[in-house]
């Protein structure tokens, strides 16, 4: 039987302006971890289904068609004629240093638990094997859908489903850091496998040691928590033990852009996981998956460039 995987979040219009050119893409953190993990289990019997809100105009088409062309199944994504996905643009300066602006109040992704056909995705949705979210598939949403949406993960998890967690903590989409602590803590009550930048939860609950983020987490109910922390090793705590695993050296000259690299460092270690891999084994994957994406220019790295599960 066929393993089916949701993953809940935003996918928006890129805009990367470099002096005097202009390029247009895709982005989302999300759906990068949905491509590689995609790419990664193409030849297991998973099925990655992508749950989110477009609108009708002709980007949400090219968003549906490029993610089919990644075998992403798009049977919960749904449809609105009066939205559209937000925009961000990347400004690059004369330094290489690249500034971020967002247009995304009214996009269609905020909204995808307030239509008519919202009872019907997440009742699609509670059967699923696994659930996969982010701090910003949460952050985009009122308060309204966040019950909503805790409500359904409730409902995945009394049938037998597992909810995989990322962190991704960005202050600006939250009103304050109290209702950003105890939207993640409710989050974090129904979750089996934590993806933890260190750095996003020294910003949410304060700078601690490692040792004391993994304690506090493992308090909500968490029984495998993977601490990224970057080029540096990450940690795991599992039933089967805490290990440390170091990353991929990469030469600083072949570090071409680091986006997406927690995004596919999550796709890889959960791709392995999923197969059959133990912890250490699927950070390993996770390590080799982001060592070669920021080789890249972009968050989406060709096809052929994309490593395959280590055996």
């Amino acid at each position: 039987m066929t393993t089916k995987i949701a993953v809940i979040g935003e996918c928006m219009i890129e805009l990367s302006m470099k002096q005097d050119s202009t390029t247009r893409g895709f982005g989302g953190d999300t759906l990068n971890t949905s491509v590689y993990l995609s790419r990664l289990l193409k030849d297991n019997d998973f099925s990655i289904h992508y749950v989110t809100g477009l609108g009708i105009d002709p980007f949400s088409q090219e968003m549906l068609d490029s993610w089919q062309k990644e075998n992403i199944q798009t049977d919960l994504v749904q449809k609105m004629s009066d939205k559209m996905p937000g925009l961000y643009s990347i400004v690059t300066d004369e330094k290489g240093e690249r500034s971020f602006y967002y247009w995304r109040n009214d996009a269609a992704a905020k909204f995808w638990l307030k239509t008519a056909d919202t009872d019907k995705i997440t009742q699609q949705i509670a059967l699923c094997d696994y659930v996969y979210l982010s701090g910003i598939s949460i952050a985009i949403l009122d308060a309204e859908s966040i019950l909503k949406l805790l409500d359904l993960l409730k409902c995945v998890k009394a049938n037998g489903g597992k909810v995989i967690f990322d962190n991704n903590f960005r202050p600006r989409l939250w009103s304050s850091l109290d209702l950003a602590r105890s939207v993640y803590a409710d989050i974090l009550g129904f979750t089996d496998i934590a993806f933890l930048t260190l750095d996003d939860e020294d910003l949410l609950w304060g700078k601690l040691p490692y040792e004391q983020v993994i304690e506090r987490t493992k308090q909500f109910g968490v029984t495998e928590i993977v601490i990224k922390r970057g080029s540096d090793s990450c940690i795991i705590d599992s039933v089967d033990g805490r290990f440390e695993v170091p990353a991929n050296k990469i030469a600083k000259d072949k570090v071409i852009d680091t986006t997406a690299a927690g995004d596919s460092f999550s796709a890889g270690y959960l791709g392995a996981r999923l197969s059959g891999r133990n912890p250490s084994q699927s950070a390993l994957q996770g390590h080799l998956v982001a060592g070669t994406v920021i080789q890249y220019r972009g968050a989406i790295i060709p096809v052929d460039a994309t490593p395959k599960l280590i055996y």
